[in-house]
């Protein structure tokens, strides 16, 4: 049966999984390393470099190594979030021609979906190189809270990638499905899952195999690089207080700020105190160079970052709320991402839950082995398997058309579960009205361009009539991954108009293809170069062996009448080598590799006579 990889797409680490023998299990990477740095960049030399490889040069090459993609997947160049983040990333964004986002990195320029699709690329070779098979397929995670043009974009990101995007589910729902699996339970649990970059909280009922999602809400701009950067800030403003300088005119130094920040969280959540010490943090140009020493204690931080934990638990406050859940009805508590790790979180968790998280799953894994899980169950046939596995999974944000006056007319409620489909009949407003513009929004503000403009499209060719007259019909799908398609039908004429809606800031298909290309040549070329190593390597191997064999040989065969013969016999092969080798000629030095091995397997026995 073919694999089907559970990638965990996450802002700060990425995870990947896959069910074998029926039991999910993470991969690990060729580091060993169970999650993989969502990080890129490129080298002066225009070398590539994904996850571990990319975040050990970021300090030596800030503005060419991007981190936190994830944060700027499908939103526009002008919302205020993407000028926030552009304030705090070394690296230059620029905009784009659908009114996206666009990274520069060394001397080109790449939309988000393309970097994020070098991560999903590293992960899927990192499941290949342990399957040893090639993977095609992925079921990708997303936050709950994701948007339509955010779960367009990272379904591009695959595609880019070269996988068949199979599924596109969220998150929580993922963890979920991990912690329920083979357990047969009949309970409705929390998932509170604060990553890296995002934070997602979704009730769910859990019985027997059927995952069905209650309510979600979340905060796509909310996550452990939040509090990273108020350590962060914590560092600059004391460096500013006992130097007067400014750390973030210097993108090196705030390179250096960003990872002893994180890495001074971190040790917070185990120990009560930690010193940051960041020796040569400044040169002032005069030979001197500036220090920082000093000790960030963990009620310091929590100080700190007390209005981000408290923002996780208002928005627990409103979800529950607004769905009309107890806090009593819920039976478990699971936490997801990395920052739940920290005290002050997990204490505020039980607070308002009433009840101590669970501890039962792996909070930067369970979401990768969720949606193996479920890749698993949508390629198998499940009926001799251990259960067929459901999943209902809800829409967070309500969706709906503009109507006359600028207001919002919502079609489909937040929290509706799917895939779904609604229709709604309106009539023209004016005298004479012989097309009608549809615009399509997502979110819940009475006021429809306070919501987010997922497309438009203009139904044509009415009947010319008195307003009010003219019936149209719209109608809204929305499939199993969240992706919206809407539909306008005039009901006289029964004349059509639709779109899948991808939002004004998402990629073509034909832009999406040449991306797609461009990686599988990448990929040829990657491959092409890991096969010319392992086989200069064994080149450089038997001629160092048959450099130091040489006198030996020379000894044995001098009396020999063929020994000048087959001595320039191997020169000259050893000379074909190292040409091959200067070319980077690949089929040629495998040609000749095949002479050298047997050259210096002569010499082997040669020398062996020698020493009896």
């Amino acid at each position: 049966m073919e694999k089907v990889l559970g990638i965990d797409l996450g802002t700060t680490y990425s995870c990947v999984a896959v069910v074998v023998d029926g039991s999910p299990m993470v991969i690990a990477n060729k580091g060993g390393y169970r999650t993989t740095p969502s990080m890129v960049a490129v080298t002066a030399a225009g070398r590539r470099l994904v996850g571990h490889l990319a975040k050990r040069q970021a300090i030596t090459n800030p503005k060419n190594t991007i981190f936190g993609a994830k944060r700027l997947i499908g939103r526009r160049w002008n919302s205020d979030i993407v000028q926030s983040i552009r304030e705090h990333v070394p690296y230059e964004l620029v905009e784009g021609p659908h009114d996206d986002v666009r990274i520069k990195l060394r001397d080109k320029i790449y939309s988000v979906p393309e970097i994020s699709a070098m991560v999903l690329t590293e992960m899927r070779r990192i499941a290949e190189d342990y399957l040893g098979v090639p993977v095609g397929k992925a079921v990708i995670t997303v936050p709950a809270y994701f948007n339509d043009g955010q779960r367009q974009s990272t379904k591009d990101a695959g595609t880019i990638a070269g996988l068949e995007v199979i599924r596109i589910i969220n998150e929580p729902t993922a963890a979920a499905l991990a912690y329920g699996y083979g357990k047969k339970l009949d309970k409705r649990v929390a998932v509170f899952d604060l990553g890296g970059g995002t934070f997602d909280i979704s009730i769910l009922d859990i019985g027997g195999s059927v995952y069905e999602v209650i309510a979600t809400a979340g905060d796509t701009f909310l996550g452990g690089e939040d509090f990273d950067n108020r350590i962060a800030d914590w560092i600059v403003f004391n460096f500013a207080k006992e130097h007067s300088i400014d750390l973030r005119e210097d993108p090196m130094a705030m390179q250096r700020v960003k990872d002893a920040a994180e890495k001074a969280k971190c040790e917070l959540s185990f120990q009560n105190d930690t010193e940051i010490s960041l020796p040569f943090l400044y040169s002032t140009g005069k030979g001197n160079a500036l220090h920082f020493q000093k000790v960030l204690t963990r009620a310091k931080l929590e100080e700190l970052t007390a209005d981000l934990v408290d923002r996780t638990i208002q928005i627990c406050e409103k979800t529950l709320r607004e769905a009309g859940i107890r806090r009593e009805e819920i039976s478990d508590v699971i936490l997801v991402g990395g920052q739940t790790r920290m005290p002050r979180v997990q204490r505020e968790v039980a607070r308002f839950f009433g009840r101590e998280p669970s501890k039962n799953v792996h909070p930067d894994e369970v979401v990768a082995l969720g949606a193996s899980i479920q890749a698993y169950s949508l390629v198998t046939e499940a009926k001799d398997e251990k259960e067929e596995t459901l999943l209902l999974d809800v829409t967070p944000h309500s969706l709906g058309i503009m109507i006359v006056g600028g207001y919002y007319q919502t079609l489909i409620e937040k929290n509706t579960t799917v895939p779904t489909s609604a229709s709604h009949i309106f009539t023209t407003v004016q005298d004479g009205q012989t097309s009608a513009r549809i615009m399509v929004f997502q979110g819940e503000s009475k006021v429809a361009m306070e919501n987010e403009l997922l497309g438009e499209f203009i139904l044509t060719g009415l009947r010319e009539a008195p307003r009010g007259e003219v019936k149209i019909e719209v109608t809204f799908d929305i499939s199993a991954d969240g992706i919206v398609s809407v539909s306008a039908k005039d009901m006289e004429t029964g004349r059509a108009q639709s779109i899948v809606v991808t939002a004004t800031s998402g990629l073509s298909e034909e832009e999406v293809r040449q991306m797609a290309e461009e990686n599988r040549d990448y990929l040829l070329e990657v491959a092409q170069d890991e096969e010319f190593e392992k086989a200069r390597s064994r080149a450089e191997s038997l001629l160092g062996e048959m450099n130091r064999l040489k006198p030996i040989v020379e000894q044995v065969i001098a009396s020999s009448k063929f020994s000048a013969d087959m001595l320039r016999k191997a020169e000259t092969v050893a000379e074909r080598t190292t040409i091959a080798m200067e070319r980077r000629d690949l089929a040629s030095l495998q040609e000749v590799l095949e002479g050298l091995d047997r050259t210096v397997e002569t010499f082997r026995s040669l020398a062996a006579r020698a020493r009896q």
